[in-house]
């Protein structure tokens, strides 16, 4: 499984026009590419930072659609009031449900960087350590890690049932998040919290 992350700064005031762009166009558009599994979109109104993941079921599928969406990005940018967006492509490496995400979830998106000659021990540790450290969490509801095999980038997303859940976990989750890196030596690069105002994915367990 893989994942393309467009990252767009909404202008002020712009956010709510940006999610229906993205809900009532870009969704439906890319729902009906070869190889599509879902899409899902994480939002933060108080900096404008969202996130749209589009899920692929092979490398090659989401190489295919690059050309299309990139035009359905220019278009959904202007609708953001947004400079030009930050795209990555990624390996889903992991996916761990425990609960469904429903319209009041929030999500805690940790990235890191680490060596990858130690991704085969980053992925034992999160299946054998973190997952159920996580499933311990009141309020948790899922847990994905997406890597960039070549750069050892990997970026590790945590929901929640609702904000009072995700607030009410962050030291927990500081300390759990802390432990996995010094155990696989990872440095962090950024932290934020968002609300998922879109939440389409179809993919399966992957642990």
């Amino acid at each position: 499984m893989h994942a393309r992350t467009t990252t767009i700064t909404a202008g002020p005031n712009r956010i709510d026009a940006g999610i229906a762009d993205v809900r009532d166009n870009v969704m439906p558009a890319v729902s009906g590419m070869a190889g599509c599994v879902g899409l899902s979109m994480l939002c933060n109104r108080s900096s404008g930072r969202c996130i749209v993941t589009t899920a692929w079921e092979s490398e090659e599928s989401m190489a295919a659609t690059r050309e299309a969406v990139r035009r359905m990005r220019e278009q959904a940018t202007q609708h953001f009031g947004a400079e030009t967006p930050e795209v990555r492509e990624w390996e889903i490496v992991a996916m761990h449900r425990l609960h469904p995400v429903s319209g009041d979830s929030c999500a805690r998106v940790t990235w890191s960087r680490v060596d990858p000659a130690t991704v085969d021990k980053v992925l034992d540790v999160f299946r054998t350590d973190l997952v159920p450290r996580m499933d311990e969490m009141p309020g948790f509801c899922s847990l994905s890690l997406m890597l960039d095999r070549q750069t050892g980038d990997n970026s590790l997303t945590a929901v929640y049932a609702d904000r009072r859940a995700m607030e009410a976990t962050r030291q927990r989750a500081m300390y759990i998040r802390d432990v996995f890196r010094r155990a696989l030596h990872m440095s962090a690069t950024d932290v934020a919290e968002f609300d998922v105002v879109l939440h389409h994915l179809r993919v399966p367990e992957l642990v």
